[in-house]
């Protein structure tokens, strides 16, 4: 599940980031109207939470833009609860809004209940990699077929799966191998090898790459580790 995260405070955003993230979800924190556009021309979201007070506008503009896109599930930060800062949110196709300060647990609440209307937040959840499809609520992963369009159940190992998901959950960022070490283990509670990895990445590589001796997905970054930004 990913969220645009749009908050020109550096404090708020990186306390709501870390929130949501140890919920499980992959944020994408934006700081202006200008690159919370852009970030949403490039990329999917799930949500978006906007501030409305942002140094080159507002978070009005980045919503109507959204919203002619496609329907995106929109929350609103507000500094004020005033009724017409409310109506003009609401009016423009907004799903909730919510007044700082908050509390977090409450603003997680709303997210939930905002997804669940919205048909976002379903066991059928579905993450997204190349060709590859990670149905969440079941521990499913598929590979599309690109001749013919079908969808191949591929069989991964509990830590094969863990370590796609890492890799998605992280998606644009490079991962060292010393912090996927750190993250990984196996079914018996031993932690991976240096060794190890090196066999699960490339087992894992064998089964979602189109050619594994050229990966697309799960990228080489030499000296620093690997990347997924697909």
């Amino acid at each position: 599940m990913r969220i645009l995260l749009l908050e020109d405070d550096d404090a708020i955003g990186m306390g709501l980031r870390y929130s949501l993230e140890k919920e499980g979800y992959e944020v994408d924190h934006l700081k202006s109207k200008k690159d919370a556009v852009k970030s949403f021309r490039k990329g999917r979201y799930d949500m978006c939470i906007l501030d409305i007070n942002l140094p080159d506008g507002n978070g009005y503009d980045v919503c109507r833009f959204i919203k002619e896109q496609e329907d995106v599930p929109v929350i609103f930060l507000t500094a004020s609860d005033a009724e017409v800062n409310v109506v003009m949110g609401l009016e423009m196709g907004a799903d909730d809004y919510i007044c700082k300060p908050f509390r977090i647990n409450e603003l997680m609440a709303r997210i939930k209940a905002v997804l669940r209307r919205s048909g976002h937040g379903s066991e059928t959840a579905v993450e997204r990699i190349g060709n590859i499809c990670v149905y969440t609520g079941e521990a499913k992963v598929t590979k599309k077929d690109e001749k013919t369009g079908r969808e191949e159940v591929i069989e991964l190992t509990a830590l094969e799966y863990r370590l796609l998901l890492t890799f998605i959950n992280n998606r644009g960022q490079v991962l060292t191998r010393t912090g996927l070490l750190q993250d990984m283990w196996d079914v018996d509670g031993d932690f991976v090898n240096d060794n190890t990895l090196t066999v699960y990445i490339k087992r894992l590589r064998n089964k979602i790459e189109e050619n594994p001796s050229e990966p697309k997905l799960i990228k080489t970054v030499r000296g620093m580790g690997y990347i997924t930004d697909r």
